[in-house]
């Protein structure tokens, strides 16, 4: 959004991103038909063809591994006849650059378009005790929360092993924790993982150690 920039660098990286791997499979002899990307449709799962299941990389959603792994654990469920869902809206995606990215939930420009009031907690890691140790100070914790009940909606890291500490903000809001319980919750010290309780107290501009 900002003005134009030239930037000098010794490599430049191309991702083009990623397709489904289903040309080829000869799928149509059993009758199922994918998509102008190459993705089958699928219900809970089902193909429209009885007794045929896909996950992972061949349908819609993220092309991460460990949404392959839930979709797998779900699909066995259903086909022994047992309920089981995957919370779509809490897959974690990691980009394992140097500071690291990782992201769960809702991003701020999401919430916008809902037009869902939110507030937000941040914290840098230049604040880190640990990070401040190790030298690697690089990149923030910001933590966004519902404006009226606090629940978490979404949670950005950039930073150091933060691939490593998104899964406590999973777990926090597949149980729909608010951002005070998260503050309330007693981090060691010195770790990196402190930084996560301080952008939650920081939703309420109540962080201790900027």
């Amino acid at each position: 959004g900002g003005s134009a920039e030239t930037l000098q660098a010794d490599y430049v990286l191309v991702a083009i991103g990623r397709r489904p791997y289903t040309q080829g499979l000869n799928l149509e002899s059993v009758g199922l038909a994918t998509d102008k990307r190459g993705m089958l449709d699928n219900q809970h799962h089902r193909t429209a063809v009885p007794g045929v299941w896909v996950i992972g990389d061949v349908t819609s959603g993220p092309m991460l591994a460990h949404k392959a792994e839930d979709e797998a654990v779900a699909c066995i469920e259903r086909i022994a006849g047992k309920p089981h869902e995957v919370n779509y809206n809490l897959i974690p995606g990691v980009i394992y650059t140097r500071p690291e990215l990782a992201t769960v939930g809702k991003t701020e420009e999401q919430l916008k378009a809902e037009g869902r009031a939110y507030k937000v907690g941040k914290f840098p890691f230049t604040a880190n005790s640990r990070a401040k140790i190790n030298h690697e100070t690089e990149g923030f914790a910001k933590v966004l929360a519902d404006a009226e009940t606090d629940e978490v909606l979404g949670v950005h890291l950039v930073g150091p092993s933060v691939s490593e500490m998104i899964g406590e903000f999973c777990v926090a809001m597949e149980f729909s924790a608010s951002a005070e319980d998260i503050a309330l919750t007693c981090h060691p010290h010195p770790t990196r993982s402190e930084a996560l309780r301080q952008a939650a107290m920081n939703v309420d501009g109540m962080a201790m150690q900027i």
